[in-house]
């Protein structure tokens, strides 16, 4: 009997709950394939804690992340709360989860499809052999800084402060670049060192780590430029490190090469194995309820789970196995069906995939 792993499971808001409801089938159907046990536990976040407890983040919610060796998030967040004070911002929540956990890193990787080259707005050509990971620093930066309002000779200014000291870019690096030796040995460190401070010590810090991982090419591209390579040329890039804005920014534009922002797992992970897996996309309150969300980019947040956290890689493959044999079976939820008439529902992408999960 395999030891029990502790899950926390936060749906969240729109279609956090439908998509995640899916995970944790594919998450039962990986117990009884390979043997391994799973302990579950639900708590609430977001906008729905806002509305039940009066805050993004409650303490029980964190308590339960604490005691877990990982945590899947639906989504949150949705118009309903945008006109909320800061501290009742379901995004404040998720600062303050990732902060509170210790999660620095963002990874979100961007795999095209070969059977879904067509869902995506480029051509199939740009697009042939695309497979890269964007790591993005979570914890500092303009999100984090000073932000305030005053009053200048020419009215209303408002001020945030972008900051980054060595500790938090040298993690962060090593952390990418140890990533691209598991993968194709290339990494393009992102800045605008040609106008910001913050990127010259990134700079910096980026090319004396780089003496320590003497296998990986290194390259580095100001933000401006990778966003118009990764239109361009999106396959020559393996393994993209940069700032929080920046990969805020840059990891939706990759997620768009794909056709979907509904396909795309991530994971923020900290010091070791600990990590919050989570889909890419927000919680889409448009369509939330009717049953036609695409749940597969949570379901690959599980298998990133089981590969980066549990060390489960057969579970991984199984599920990411299953995933190709559906899709290349033609079956498409809404966002990626170029026939809509012929979409299948959020439940169904699931059975499929549950249907196509092998030892």
């Amino acid at each position: 009997m395999s030891e029990v792993k502790k899950i926390a499971v936060i749906s969240g808001d729109g279609i956090g709950p439908e998509v995640v409801a899916e995970a944790e089938k594919v998450l039962k159907r990986t117990e009884e394939l390979f043997g391994y046990s799973f302990e579950t536990e639900h708590a609430l976040f977001g906008g729905i804690a806002i509305d039940q407890l009066g805050t993004p983040l409650p303490q029980n919610t964190l308590d339960i992340c604490k005691k877990a060796d990982a945590v899947l998030l639906g989504a949150v967040g949705g118009p309903k709360w945008d006109n909320n004070p800061s501290d009742l911002r379901p995004e404040t929540g998720l600062l303050g989860i990732r902060k509170e956990l210790g999660l620095f890193s963002n990874l979100r990787p961007a795999v095209v499809f070969d059977c879904l080259k067509d869902a995506s707005t480029l051509k199939p050509e740009v697009l042939e052999g695309t497979d890269l990971m964007v790591v993005r620093e979570l914890t500092g930066g303009i999100y984090f800084g000073e932000k305030f309002r005053r009053q200048s000779p020419n009215g209303e200014e408002a001020v945030d402060t972008c900051s980054y000291n060595v500790m938090e870019v040298e993690r962060i690096v090593r952390q990418a670049f140890e990533i691209a030796q598991k993968r194709r040995k290339k990494l393009a460190s992102v800045d605008k060192a040609n106008v910001l401070e913050t990127s010259r010590l990134w700079r910096e810090v980026v090319n004396r780590v780089a003496a320590d991982y003497p296998d990986v090419e290194l390259e580095h591209v100001l933000v401006d430029n990778c966003a118009m390579q990764l239109l361009r040329r999106p396959s020559s890039f393996d393994v993209i490190v940069t700032e929080n804005m920046f990969g805020d920014i840059l990891s939706d534009e990759a997620a768009m090469l794909t056709g979907s922002i509904g396909m795309l797992s991530s994971a923020s992970m900290g010091e070791g194995s600990y990590g919050l897996f989570e889909p890419v996309h927000g919680s889409a309150p448009d369509i939330a309820g009717q049953g036609i969300a695409n749940p597969i980019a949570t379901i690959l947040s599980l298998a990133l789970m089981f590969r980066l956290t549990f060390n489960y890689a057969d579970a991984a493959d199984s599920i990411e196995a299953a995933v190709s044999e559906v899709l290349n079976a033609g079956h498409r939820t809404s966002d990626i069906a170029v026939d809509k008439s012929k979409a299948i529902s959020t439940s169904q992408m699931g059975d499929l995939i549950l249907a196509a999960m092998k030892k």
